[in-house]
């Protein structure tokens, strides 16, 4: 209920309680108004109390917040308004936001100044993982976390600039990551026609697509559209994360969005193999053909970390670095588009990004055949004449 008191002959305060805090304090919001001098005097009381009664319906939903709103209470209602992130995304957003609660949490937003946040990487950095001092680019995907909110903040005109975009943050450490040579992939490839179809099919799409792990998990045979017997379209449009506490959850893609390619000879001669063996699988144990192409038994989606696993004794197998991982396939993907000279416009939509400098900061990793033809080319420069 709206409490209403007269200031002065055109000016009111309007007072909302909302419930009461877990140490008993009533949580209250006020708002001081001035009734336009347009409004006559016998229109005054309807004008207060339709703004007494907008006042109290977004203090009741929730989006009444202003300057004062500490970051965390804003940020945590920014959390339940993302609906676009998949499940593993914003679980990770939520572990790194409760992470910087203790150093900044506290702060109203429009007293939440560069400093704050400032001491608070200073306090992050002291961190430790299995003994070792985080790195700094760990320590600055908080900040970008945090600078989200606050341009959150921002868009809805609550605070005027995001202190996060004014720090000057240091260089962080690149770490190279390596991918295999065309010759190691051919090798892999020529390798996997002794792995069972399941994984067949599952590491062929990863090197055909550079589809994410959740994004291939979550794939259906509805998602492909004949172009004709052996080309197919696919579409992405949601991944099976794994998320702590909750198991495995299906959700929209990384990045909120779908994306659609077109897949060929090898590829679909694949999957009707797949096919196949769901099909055979299916009578076996008297159920229908399941949805999901990788299903199990039951046929209910397989658990993602069971493909993780497998390609890591793979990898072992043929010899290949340990630093390799599911996610190498996905960089070979990227890479080899773009030294064939693909677009990366183009590169960018088929991987799921927009921002191609990032496609390129993150993915374009030079092979070293591909630098030791630049140093040949260079000496048969040098040394024409």
């Amino acid at each position: 209920m709206a409490s209403i008191k007269q200031l002065t002959d055109r000016k009111f305060k309007i007072t909302i309680s909302n419930g009461y805090r877990p140490n008993g304090k009533k949580i209250c919001k006020a708002k001081t108004i001035t009734v336009p001098d347009s409004v006559k005097l016998r229109g005054i009381p309807q004008y207060v109390a339709h703004e007494a009664e907008e006042l109290e319906r977004l203090v009741k939903s929730g989006f009444a917040e202003d300057r004062d709103t500490t970051f965390e209470t804003y940020a945590t209602r920014w959390l339940e308004r993302q609906v676009k992130y998949a499940p593993g995304t914003l679980a990770s957003y939520r572990r790194m936001l409760e992470r910087v609660y203790p150093y900044i949490g506290a702060i109203k937003l429009g007293e939440l100044r560069p400093m704050a946040l400032e001491n608070m990487m200073i306090e992050l950095r002291k961190r430790t993982h299995q003994g070792k001092p985080i790195r700094e680019a760990t320590v600055q995907k908080y900040l970008t976390v945090v600078s989200a909110v606050l341009s959150d903040a921002k868009r809805n005109e609550i605070i005027q600039r995001n202190p996060a975009r004014m720090i000057d943050l240091p260089d962080t450490e690149h770490r190279q990551q390596f991918i295999p040579t065309d010759d190691q992939a051919q090798y892999f490839l020529n390798a996997l026609s002794e792995e069972h179809i399941l994984y067949h099919a599952f590491y062929v799409l990863a090197i055909y697509t550079g589809c994410r792990r959740g994004e291939l998990c979550a794939l259906r045979w509805s998602d492909f559209s004949f172009v004709d017997h052996y080309t197919w379209n696919l579409v992405v449009s949601r991944s099976r994360s794994v998320v702590p506490g909750k198991g495995v959850v299906e959700g929209p893609t990384k990045n909120g969005r779908s994306r659609s390619m077109t897949i060929s000879y090898y590829v679909v001669s694949t999957l009707w193999s797949l096919y196949d063996f769901q099909k055979r699988m299916a009578r076996e144990n008297h159920r229908k053909v399941s949805p999901y192409l990788f299903a199990n038994a039951q046929g209910e989606p397989v658990h993602p970390d069971t493909f993780t696993k497998r390609l890591r004794k793979i990898f072992r197998e043929l010899g290949f670095p340990s630093s390799f991982h599911l996610h190498t396939l996905r960089h070979y993907f990227v890479s080899a588009m773009l030294h064939e000279g693909v677009d990366k416009q183009t590169v960018a939509e088929l991987a799921g990004y927009g921002d191609t400098s990032f496609l390129e900061r993150t993915y374009c990793h030079p092979q070293m055949k591909l630098k030791q033809e630049a140093a040949e080319k260079l000496e048969e420069a040098l040394f024409r004449f």
